[in-house]
C-alpha cells in the first residue's frame, strides 16, 4: 500500500489539485472539466445541506454516496445524468489515490442505474452531402441578396466551413480535435493528419483528398496560408485565432436548418456518420476502432449495431415471409 503523502484536509484544496490535473496533465477539455466541477460542488452542497458540514473527502463512506445517488434519483434524473455524477466522483477519487491522499475509494461498489440503449444517430449519404454543399450555397444566396446594396460577402468563412465539415466528415474527428490541429499536422501527399485525442493521446488518421482540396481553397483565399504551428482553421481571419467549438455549433445549425435537417444535431453526429458509412462499406472493425481513436473496441461496436437494425428492418420490409 502506497504511503500516504498528505491525509490532513484542506491544507490543499484537493479539488484544485484535481482541476489542475486535468487541464494539464490529461488535456480534458474544457466540456468533460466543466461537468466535473458541477458535479462536484453539486455532492459539496448536497453534504454542506444534510450534515450541516463542509465535506472532508478522506472520511467519507460509501453509504454517503449512496445516500447521494437516492437524493439524485429523487429529483427525477436520467440515468445518464446521474451517471455522469459517479464518474466525475469516481474519476476524483482515483486521482486522490494516485496521489496517495486517500487509500480507497468510498465510491467503488456504489450500484449505480444501467445506462439505456442508444443507438448513435447519424447523416445518411445523401444528407451528408448536402451538408457539405450548403455552406457555399449559403454564400451564393447571402452574395445574391447584397448585391442591390453594393456590399461584398467575403467567402473565407464559408470556405473555412466547408473545409471543417469535410474535414471532419473525411477523418471521423472529435470537435476539440478539429480544434487543435496544427497546419503542419496534415501531409496532403501521404493524405495523413496527425490528430491530438483524448488525454494526449495521438494517432494518424487518413485524410481525403476531397478534404485535403477544400483546406487549400480556404487556404489560398487567406491573406496569408497558416503556418506550420499555426491552427488550420482560424476563428477570424484578421486575428488568426484558432477556431473554437462553440463557433463550429452554431455555424453547423445554420446548415443544418438550411439543408432541412435537425438542427439540433451536433458536430458530433458527423463523426457517427463516418463510422456507419464506413462499416456499411464493408470496412473492418479494428481499422475503424483505430481511426476513431477508441480505446475499448466495445465503443465501436455500436455502430455495427446500427447497420445490423437496418439490415433487419430492409429484410422485414422486403422478405415476403418475414
Amino acid at each position: 500500500m502506497p504511503e500516504l503523502t498528505n491525509t490532513s484536509e484542506p491544507l490543499l484544496d484537493w479539488t484544485d489539485l484535481f482541476f489542475r490535473f486535468l487541464s494539464e496533465e490529461k488535456d480534458a477539455s474544457l466540456y468533460t472539466q466543466r461537468n466535473y466541477r458541477q458535479a462536484l460542488d453539486e455532492f459539496t452542497q448536497w453534504h454542506r445541506d444534510t450534515n450541516g458540514s463542509s465535506v472532508r473527502w478522506s472520511e467519507l463512506e460509501r453509504n454517503d454516496f449512496r445516500l447521494f445517488l437516492r437524493q439524485l434519483g429523487r429529483k427525477e434524473l436520467s440515468q445518464a445524468a446521474i451517471r455522469l455524477r459517479f464518474s466525475a466522483l469516481n474519476s476524483f477519487y482515483k486521482f486522490l489515490m494516485r496521489r496517495g491522499l486517500v487509500e480507497s475509494s468510498p465510491v467503488k461498489g456504489v450500484t449505480l442505474p444501467k445506462p439505456a440503449k442508444h443507438l448513435p444517430q447519424f447523416l445518411t449519404i445523401d444528407q451528408m452531402n448536402a451538408l457539405l454543399e450548403a455552406p457555399m450555397q449559403e454564400f451564393e444566396a447571402e452574395r445574391d441578396a447584397k448585391k442591390e446594396t453594393n456590399k461584398k460577402v467575403s467567402d473565407v468563412p464559408y470556405l473555412r466551413d466547408r473545409a471543417i465539415l469535410e474535414t471532419i466528415y473525411s477523418c471521423g474527428l472529435r470537435i476539440g480535435e478539429i480544434c487543435r490541429i496544427l497546419a503542419g499536422e496534415i501531409d496532403p501527399d501521404e493524405l495523413v493528419i496527425n490528430v491530438h485525442g483524448k488525454g494526449k493521446k495521438e494517432r494518424q488518421v487518413p485524410i481525403g483528398r476531397t478534404a485535403v482540396k477544400a483546406i487549400r481553397l480556404y487556404w489560398e483565399r487567406l491573406a496569408k496560408p497558416p503556418a506550420p504551428d499555426e491552427p488550420v482553421f482560424f476563428a477570424s481571419e484578421k486575428k488568426r485565432n484558432t477556431i473554437y467549438p462553440r463557433l463550429i455549433q452554431l455555424r453547423l445549425k445554420n446548415y443544418l436548418s438550411a439543408c432541412g435537417l435537425d438542427p439540433s444535431l451536433t458536430p458530433h453526429k458527423l463523426r457517427h456518420s463516418y463510422a456507419t458509412h464506413l462499416l456499411d462499406a464493408g470496412a473492418d472493425l479494428r481499422s475503424v476502432q483505430e481511426m476513431l481513436g477508441h480505446s475499448n473496441l466495445t465503443t465501436t461496436q455500436v455502430y455495427t449495431h446500427i447497420t445490423t437494425e437496418r439490415i433487419k428492418r430492409a429484410y422485414n420490409e422486403a422478405h415476403p415471409r418475414a
